[in-house]
Protein backbone atom coordinates (compact mmCIF):
# COMPACT_ATOMS: atom_id res chain seq x y z
CA UNK A 1 0.00 0.00 0.00
CA UNK A 2 0.82 3.71 -0.27
CA UNK A 3 1.68 3.67 3.61
CA UNK A 4 1.53 2.00 6.48
CA UNK A 5 -1.09 0.94 8.45
CA UNK A 6 -0.49 0.37 12.39
CA UNK A 7 -3.16 -0.84 14.88
CA UNK A 8 -3.64 0.88 17.85
CA UNK A 9 -0.50 -0.96 19.98
CA UNK A 10 1.57 -0.68 17.33
CA UNK A 11 0.62 3.78 16.90
CA UNK A 12 1.15 3.57 20.60
CA UNK A 13 4.16 1.94 20.75
CA UNK A 14 5.86 4.20 18.11
CA UNK A 15 4.27 7.69 20.25
CA UNK A 16 6.02 5.97 23.58
CA UNK A 17 9.41 5.56 21.49
CA UNK A 18 8.76 8.90 20.28
CA UNK A 19 8.43 10.69 23.98
CA UNK A 20 11.08 8.64 25.17
CA UNK A 21 13.50 10.02 22.63
CA UNK A 22 12.10 13.97 22.52
CA UNK A 23 10.21 14.20 26.12
CA UNK A 24 13.15 15.99 27.49
CA UNK A 25 13.56 18.39 24.98
CA UNK A 26 9.78 19.03 24.79
CA UNK A 27 9.82 19.47 28.55
CA UNK A 28 12.63 21.77 28.51
CA UNK A 29 10.61 23.83 25.61
CA UNK A 30 7.69 23.94 27.33
CA UNK A 31 8.89 24.75 30.83
CA UNK A 32 11.35 27.70 29.16
CA UNK A 33 7.77 28.82 27.27
CA UNK A 34 6.38 29.06 30.66
CA UNK A 35 9.10 30.92 32.45
CA UNK A 36 8.85 33.27 29.17
CA UNK A 37 5.34 34.11 29.42
CA UNK A 38 5.63 34.32 33.19
CA UNK A 39 8.98 36.96 33.13
CA UNK A 40 7.06 38.61 29.86
CA UNK A 41 3.82 39.03 32.51
CA UNK A 42 5.91 40.00 35.30
CA UNK A 43 8.03 42.78 33.77
CA UNK A 44 4.68 44.29 32.23
CA UNK A 45 2.95 44.60 35.78
CA UNK A 46 6.52 45.97 36.65
CA UNK A 47 6.46 48.45 34.03
CA UNK A 48 3.03 49.49 34.39
CA UNK A 49 3.42 50.11 38.06
CA UNK A 50 6.50 52.13 37.50
CA UNK A 51 4.82 54.51 35.27
CA UNK A 52 1.96 55.06 37.34
CA UNK A 53 4.17 55.62 40.35
CA UNK A 54 6.35 58.22 37.89
CA UNK A 55 2.79 59.56 36.90
CA UNK A 56 1.69 60.28 40.09
CA UNK A 57 5.09 61.97 41.30
CA UNK A 58 4.78 64.39 38.62
CA UNK A 59 1.32 65.31 39.47
CA UNK A 60 2.30 66.07 43.12
CA UNK A 61 5.64 67.90 41.73
CA UNK A 62 2.64 70.00 39.14
CA UNK A 63 0.49 71.16 42.70
CA UNK A 64 3.80 71.56 44.53
CA UNK A 65 4.67 74.33 41.57
CA UNK A 66 0.90 75.71 41.91
CA UNK A 67 1.60 76.35 45.49
CA UNK A 68 4.63 77.71 44.89
CA UNK A 69 6.53 74.83 47.08
CA UNK A 70 10.14 75.71 46.62
CA UNK A 71 11.85 72.61 48.66
CA UNK A 72 8.87 69.99 47.46
CA UNK A 73 9.30 71.02 43.82
CA UNK A 74 13.40 70.64 44.38
CA UNK A 75 13.00 67.56 46.03
CA UNK A 76 9.68 66.22 43.54
CA UNK A 77 12.23 66.94 40.56
CA UNK A 78 15.12 65.35 41.32
CA UNK A 79 13.14 62.26 42.07
CA UNK A 80 11.87 62.24 38.86
CA UNK A 81 14.86 62.83 37.26
CA UNK A 82 16.88 59.74 39.43
CA UNK A 83 14.69 57.00 40.20
CA UNK A 84 12.07 57.57 36.81
CA UNK A 85 14.82 58.66 34.46
CA UNK A 86 13.29 56.27 32.11
CA UNK A 87 9.63 57.41 31.80
CA UNK A 88 8.76 60.68 29.40
CA UNK A 89 7.71 62.02 33.11
CA UNK A 90 11.20 62.53 33.94
CA UNK A 91 11.87 64.72 30.54
CA UNK A 92 9.08 66.81 31.59
CA UNK A 93 10.25 67.59 35.19
CA UNK A 94 13.53 68.69 33.55
CA UNK A 95 12.09 70.51 30.71
CA UNK A 96 10.26 72.48 32.98
CA UNK A 97 12.99 73.29 35.92
CA UNK A 98 14.92 74.07 32.71
CA UNK A 99 12.40 76.96 32.12
CA UNK A 100 12.05 78.17 35.81
CA UNK A 101 15.79 78.35 35.52
CA UNK A 102 15.45 80.50 32.21
CA UNK A 103 13.24 82.89 34.36
CA UNK A 104 15.67 82.96 37.40
CA UNK A 105 18.16 84.42 34.86
CA UNK A 106 20.30 80.92 35.41
CA UNK A 107 20.62 80.26 31.63
CA UNK A 108 24.11 77.70 32.07
CA UNK A 109 21.55 75.37 34.58
CA UNK A 110 18.93 75.70 32.23
CA UNK A 111 20.84 74.81 29.47
CA UNK A 112 21.77 71.54 31.69
CA UNK A 113 18.51 70.61 32.36
CA UNK A 114 17.22 70.88 28.54
CA UNK A 115 20.66 68.48 27.44
CA UNK A 116 19.75 66.05 29.95
CA UNK A 117 16.08 66.19 28.57
CA UNK A 118 17.54 65.60 25.54
CA UNK A 119 19.69 62.34 26.61
CA UNK A 120 16.68 60.99 27.89
CA UNK A 121 14.08 61.69 25.82
CA UNK A 122 12.72 58.40 24.26
CA UNK A 123 9.72 59.22 22.50
CA UNK A 124 11.18 61.23 18.70
CA UNK A 125 8.13 63.32 19.44
CA UNK A 126 9.04 64.72 22.63
CA UNK A 127 12.84 64.35 21.42
CA UNK A 128 11.74 66.96 19.11
CA UNK A 129 10.23 69.07 21.15
CA UNK A 130 13.38 69.20 24.03
CA UNK A 131 15.53 70.05 20.85
CA UNK A 132 13.68 73.02 19.78
CA UNK A 133 13.73 74.21 23.27
CA UNK A 134 17.44 73.65 23.37
CA UNK A 135 17.59 75.45 20.21
CA UNK A 136 15.56 78.65 21.00
CA UNK A 137 17.83 78.74 24.38
CA UNK A 138 20.87 78.95 22.21
CA UNK A 139 19.30 81.40 20.34
CA UNK A 140 17.51 83.77 23.74
CA UNK A 141 21.97 83.10 24.42
CA UNK A 142 23.28 85.47 21.40
CA UNK A 143 24.33 81.87 19.86
CA UNK A 144 22.36 81.82 16.54
CA UNK A 145 25.12 79.66 14.67
CA UNK A 146 24.29 77.35 17.47
CA UNK A 147 20.91 77.47 17.20
CA UNK A 148 20.88 76.75 13.76
CA UNK A 149 23.16 73.59 14.60
CA UNK A 150 20.70 72.11 16.53
CA UNK A 151 17.88 72.42 14.31
CA UNK A 152 19.93 71.21 11.63
CA UNK A 153 20.25 67.56 13.89
CA UNK A 154 16.79 67.23 14.59
CA UNK A 155 15.78 63.89 12.88
CA UNK A 156 11.64 64.34 13.63
CA UNK A 157 9.19 66.29 11.58
CA UNK A 158 7.33 67.22 14.23
CA UNK A 159 6.79 71.39 14.94
CA UNK A 160 7.69 72.06 11.76
CA UNK A 161 6.67 75.23 11.33
CA UNK A 162 8.08 76.27 14.66
CA UNK A 163 11.86 75.29 13.75
CA UNK A 164 11.78 76.97 10.52
CA UNK A 165 10.44 80.04 11.84
CA UNK A 166 13.12 80.01 14.54
CA UNK A 167 15.70 79.16 11.57
CA UNK A 168 14.63 82.41 10.02
CA UNK A 169 15.19 84.36 13.02
CA UNK A 170 18.54 83.04 13.63
CA UNK A 171 19.51 83.78 10.22
CA UNK A 172 18.49 87.50 9.76
CA UNK A 173 20.64 87.79 13.05
CA UNK A 174 23.35 86.13 10.76
CA UNK A 175 22.76 88.66 8.32
CA UNK A 176 21.87 86.33 5.70
CA UNK A 177 18.18 87.99 4.88
CA UNK A 178 17.56 85.35 1.19
CA UNK A 179 18.18 81.96 3.28
CA UNK A 180 15.69 83.47 6.19
CA UNK A 181 13.30 84.40 3.42
CA UNK A 182 13.27 81.24 2.66
CA UNK A 183 12.94 79.69 5.87
CA UNK A 184 9.77 82.04 7.10
CA UNK A 185 8.06 80.92 3.97
CA UNK A 186 8.38 77.39 4.81
CA UNK A 187 7.29 77.68 8.13
CA UNK A 188 4.20 79.78 6.65
CA UNK A 189 3.88 76.71 4.15
CA UNK A 190 3.73 74.28 7.68
CA UNK A 191 0.86 76.19 9.37
CA UNK A 192 -3.07 75.91 8.71
CA UNK A 193 -4.50 78.84 7.23
CA UNK A 194 -6.15 79.49 10.84
CA UNK A 195 -2.83 79.57 12.83
CA UNK A 196 -2.32 82.43 15.72
CA UNK A 197 1.53 82.10 14.56
CA UNK A 198 1.11 82.95 10.56
CA UNK A 199 0.27 86.67 10.99
CA UNK A 200 3.69 86.85 13.15
CA UNK A 201 5.75 84.95 10.54
CA UNK A 202 3.71 86.81 7.70
CA UNK A 203 5.10 90.19 8.75
CA UNK A 204 8.76 89.06 9.40
CA UNK A 205 8.85 88.02 6.11
CA UNK A 206 7.30 91.46 5.19
CA UNK A 207 9.84 93.16 7.14
CA UNK A 208 12.70 91.22 5.44
CA UNK A 209 11.26 92.55 1.80
CA UNK A 210 11.16 96.53 3.13
CA UNK A 211 14.41 96.02 4.32
CA UNK A 212 15.97 94.77 1.23
CA UNK A 213 13.95 97.37 -1.03
CA UNK A 214 15.59 100.54 1.49
CA UNK A 215 19.16 98.46 1.10
CA UNK A 216 18.64 98.44 -2.87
Amino acid sequence: MAFDIYDDYEQGERVQQWLRKNGVSIAVGVALGLVLIFGWQQWKSHRAGHEQAAASEYSALQLAVQQSRQTEIDLRTETLMKDYSDTAWSVFAAGERAQRNVTAGQVDKASGDLEWARAHAKDETLKTLVELRVAKLRYAQGKPQDAIAVLDGMKGKAFAALSQELRGDALVKLGRPDDARKAYQAAIAAMGDSAPQRGVVQTKLDDLAVAGKQGA
